[in-house]
């Protein structure tokens, strides 16, 4: 089964290329109940939603909490696709669920990130699905590491299922933030790298926690080229037997569609790609100087530390630094560029800097 990210239309589009809009999959964090169910998908069955979802297993922290109905469910979700025509995913956790969802016709298959941790259950769900045509999306693990959301994905790719994709979830980090979980953009985009013919999906719910910054984080993701959106929503979050506070009503979603600016992958405007041509040529030159002014700073810093051993002295010496990062900070806010930016810039090159001189 092949995925098309073309098939919705969504919002309105901002550019001159017609035709694009990204995957997007919305629906209950939970299936609760048949009319609950129902409902929810009577709300988004005109708003252009690939893939309608819901929780029938649900991995809870706390074992008294809400864990979904199980499998009574999926018949449920029968009749989303009978009523309303509308695709439908669910996550699965272990073999048992993903033979009830192909069984009763699911039409997307996700891993969730507290599966996608265990290279050992991720490996059998890849073993149940091996040659069976079907979407599979793969959350990133709910730690911060690369490592294990790449290693899932390859173990799903080499299953030959249908379409794989990566849904980025945010991460949980220790302490209190302002966000249920810490996007670190960085991971995804490093993903995207490895995996640049894998659509990259957002989970905006997830990571932000409360409605109040769905529609934030949603944007951050499309501006940074990502494919897709998974929303999740509910006809009353009020009575939600889970996550209520990050889910929004059909019309909250549909208000948000029409507020999202949608990007397109590329255009056919010859004037944009010459000046990006021009534009690309200079940031090339100027990146060549940086590594020339990089190298020589090095090289002094190699004589430093040659200087300092001479002497018998420590290569780290925290008032130099201070001064360093007064005048670096001062320099930057008279150039208008940002001072923590270039802060966190000049403390890598400081790590560099005295592992050279411990040379």
């Amino acid at each position: 089964m092949s995925l098309s990210l073309t098939d919705t239309k969504p919002g309105s589009l901002t550019g001159e290329e017609e035709g694009f809009s990204p995957l997007l999959i919305s629906g209950p964090c939970s299936a609760e109940s048949e009319q609950q169910v129902l409902d929810t998908a009577r709300g988004l069955a005109d708003q252009g939603i690939s893939y309608f979802r819901a929780g029938i297993w649900k991995p809870r922290t706390n074992p008294d909490s809400f864990a979904g109905v199980g499998k009574k469910a999926l018949s449920w979700l029968q009749t989303v696709k009978s009523e309303f025509g509308m695709k439908t995913a669910v996550e699965v956790a272990n073999t048992s669920h993903v033979e009830a969802a192909l069984r009763h016709d699911v039409d997307m298959l996700w891993i969730g990130a507290r599966t996608s941790v265990n290279p050992f259950t991720v490996q059998e769900i890849a073993d149940a699905l091996r040659g069976v045509k079907v979407p599979v999306m793969v959350k990133n693990p709910i730690n911060p590491d690369l490592d294990l959301w790449v290693g899932a994905l390859e173990r799903i790719l080499r299953a030959d299922v249908g379409q794989v994709m990566a849904c980025h979830r945010g991460f949980a980090v220790y302490g209190k933030t302002v966000l249920r979980n810490s996007p670190l953009w960085e991971i995804p985009i490093d993903l995207k790298a490895k995996f640049p013919d894998i659509p990259l999906i957002c989970d905006p719910s997830h990571i932000s926690g409360v409605r109040g910054y769905i529609y934030t984080i949603s944007q951050k993701a499309l501006d940074l080229g990502y494919e897709g959106l998974m929303i999740e929503s509910h006809v009353d979050p009020s009575r939600a037997l889970s996550d209520a506070k990050q889910q929004l009503t059909p019309k909250d979603l549909r208000d948000l569609l029409a507020k999202l600016r949608f990007k397109q992958p590329t255009t056919s405007n010859l004037t944009y790609h010459t000046r990006m041509q021009y534009l690309r040529a200079a940031i090339d030159e100027a990146d060549e100087r940086l590594m020339e002014v990089l190298a020589e700073r090095m090289e002094i810093s190699k004589r430093i530390g040659v200087l300092k051993l001479e002497n018998n002295l420590p290569f780290y010496q925290y008032n130099r630094w201070a001064e360093i990062v007064e005048h670096v900070t001062r320099k930057a806010d008279e150039l208008g560029v940002d001072g923590d930016f270039v802060q966190k810039l000049f403390s890598i090159i400081h790590l560099e800097s005295i592992d050279i001189q411990g040379e």
